[in-house]
């Protein structure tokens, strides 16, 4: 963004907080007189008057987040939604203040928000992740006391004890937090050389090499040729109910097959079994034991 833009921007948030916090704060009685007409009639003026009486709770909360390296404006903006979502939800014969209430939806709009949008890694949106990301950084300075380079496992223990989480996590959000994103296309060495390998060059496809490959296509070939010669040692009816039954994505049941064929699904099983087994003998005899083992039990 240049120079002129983000000193606009900054110019308009001055702006929006300056106009926020003129807004004349609300009684009880008002508060629950606007709330009450958005609620009962759909009241957009009572809406509005509701919410423009709270914005400075909203900016007063995104500013508490602000060292998270997002834009204060975003956070802003969700607080915004999450305020609206507040004001919609709010029963006002409960007895609660509304801005008691709305500034939990603020909050928690705000903490999704940027567990969202800190890193291109997803961080994890359950309530143990996201008591460890925005409580980790506090709790492990007042243990570390300045000190210690990285938590120990029993630092990591205590942490979890005190917000009800699994070590584990603790640990695993220590490592996201202390590290930052890295460009695949960055040089993997300072060197400074132009032809130095990037990060992503050193990357280890899981992908078959293509020797692997055509290997895998020989073997797969050879397989099914031999398959092929099994089949064949067995009688028309056989062949149909292994094809049927045991080469295809989607087998035909006994039942349905002992209907086409005019015999008992119980037949059918028999032959089946039968089959099985010539099928067994003739691949043991043209790939040796292991050619009958791919039959199973058969």
């Amino acid at each position: 963004m240049a120079a002129t833009e983000i000193g606009q921007a900054q110019t308009a948030q001055r702006r929006f907080a300056k106009d926020a916090l003129s807004r004349p704060l609300l009684t009880l009685e008002r508060e629950q007189k606007l709330a009450r007409a958005f609620a009962n009639k759909q009241d957009m003026r009572a809406l509005h008057e509701l919410t423009q009486a709270h914005m400075r709770l909203v900016i007063a909360i995104a500013y508490r987040f602000r060292h998270y390296g997002l834009p204060v404006g975003d956070l802003i903006q969700e607080g915004n939604v999450g305020l609206m979502q507040a004001a919609q939800r709010f029963d006002a014969d409960r007895g609660v203040r509304f801005s008691t209430y709305a500034g939990w939806w603020i909050r928690s709009q705000i903490q999704d928000y940027i567990l969202r949008n800190w890193s291109i890694v997803r961080t994890g949106t359950t309530s143990a992740h996201k008591s460890l990301f925005f409580n980790l950084r506090r709790l492990r300075a007042k243990i570390a006391n300045g000190t210690k380079d990285s938590l120990t496992h029993v630092d990591h223990q205590s942490i979890a004890d005190m917000l009800g989480v699994n070590a584990t996590d603790v640990a695993y959000m220590e490592g996201r937090l202390s590290g930052s994103d890295r460009s695949l296309n960055a040089p993997a060495s300072a060197s400074g050389d132009e032809d130095a390998p990037q990060w992503q060059d050193l990357l280890v496809s899981e992908d078959e090499s293509p020797d692997e490959s055509a290997i895998a296509a020989r073997d797969t070939e050879l397989l099914r040729r031999h398959i092929d010669k099994a089949l064949s040692t067995l009688s028309d009816r056989e062949q149909k109910i292994v094809k049927t039954r045991q080469l295809r994505e989607e087998p035909l049941t006994l039942e349905t097959l002992g209907n086409q064929l005019g015999i008992s699904k119980e037949r059918v099983r028999q032959i089946e079994q039968q089959a099985l087994r010539k099928m067994k003998d003739a691949l043991s005899a043209s790939l040796g034991p292991e050619g009958g083992a791919m039959l199973g039990g058969a």
